[in-house]
């Protein structure tokens, strides 16, 4: 079955059968959003039906709260990217949350859904899920809408690590903060980025570093620093180790905004034009400002080593 992409429920055109779908913002696609989407997936495999996912852009606080709207951990493609090909839902529906769609009421949430989905016939969501206008619909209220038309729900527990439940705003912090190896265990794989490679000054290949220059902006900014990363085609599954920098190069003085950069260990085909997929694994140091070329030419040299011998190279 292909992986299908809707950018509205009004535009949604689900396969045939039985529809199972997630609902949620899902925003960092955790291992507790995994708990919601996995439902999903096997109750379709099981009957012969679609598992199909509904999530939002932007985030509800966008429309109601701009001043401090929440920072999503993932941009739009990586969050399709990990739905459809990494977890394997058959479609993803991208509804724009408006205010229009804000203000629909609670009480006919399932019944706007029912009509824009053929063969709805179950719902998925976390236990906490709220919905309709004002947030005025909780999962006992989506329950009894559910059982008046026939549709089944799922409602998966909080999951809890280290004695926490695990929380995009907890990942969030984490990634924040340089601690992307505990992110990582939260999120259930390693926290990816997309990125497209840009013609730059080549002063990594002078000094012995060729790396690839990705801008990227997201809207929650890993800390400033020194990664070991893996880095694959947007659509491949090369994963090759990478010592990265995300920064604003202090010792050169030529950033205004963070860039991201990659120096591949061996061969590297990549080149300026190509769309890549970066896993952050670990965080190795802070960024810093060195008194020479010299002087960030020897670091490297070291951050280099570490990551070599992280990776078994």
């Amino acid at each position: 079955m292909p992986h299908l992409l809707f950018n509205s429920l009004d535009n949604a055109r689900p396969p045939r059968g039985p529809v199972h779908l997630a609902i949620g913002m899902f925003d960092g696609v955790h291992l507790g959003h995994q708990a919601v989407i996995g439902a999903a997936i096997k109750s379709a495999r099981r009957d012969g039906g679609s598992a199909g996912v509904l999530t939002f852009f932007p985030h509800p606080s966008r429309l109601f709260a701009p001043s401090r709207a929440t920072e999503l951990i993932l941009i739009p493609e990586v969050k399709r990217w990990l739905l459809l090909q990494k977890l394997g839902a058959d479609f993803e529906i991208e509804e724009p949350f408006t205010h229009e769609f804000a203000a629909i009421p609670a009480g006919d949430f399932v019944a706007h859904l029912s009509a824009r989905i053929t063969g709805l016939a179950g719902i998925y969501v976390g236990e906490n899920w709220r919905f309709g206008r004002g947030r005025e619909g909780d999962v006992a209220f989506l329950r009894s809408l559910c059982e008046a038309s026939g549709i089944r729900l799922f409602t998966a527990p909080r999951v809890s690590l280290g004695g926490e439940p695990i929380s995009s705003t907890r990942i969030r912090e984490l990634i924040a903060s340089g601690g992307i190896e505990q992110a990582n265990t939260l999120l259930g794989y390693d926290y990816t980025s997309f990125g497209t490679v840009a013609p730059g000054r080549r002063l990594g290949r002078t000094i012995g570093f060729p790396t690839l220059n990705m801008p990227w902006e997201p809207e929650c900014r890993p800390a400033l620093g020194v990664y070991m990363v893996r880095v694959s085609s947007a659509a491949g599954e090369e994963r090759l180790p990478a010592v990265a920098n995300y920064g604003l190069r202090p010792t050169i003085g030529d950033r205004t905004a963070p860039l991201l950069e990659a120096h591949v260990l061996g061969d590297c085909s990549f080149a300026t034009g190509d769309r890549l997929r970066v896993e952050w694994v670990r965080f190795e140091r802070a960024e810093a400002r060195f008194a020479s070329v010299d002087a960030l030419r020897a670091q490297i040299g070291v951050d280099r080593a570490r990551t070599a011998a992280y990776f078994n190279l």
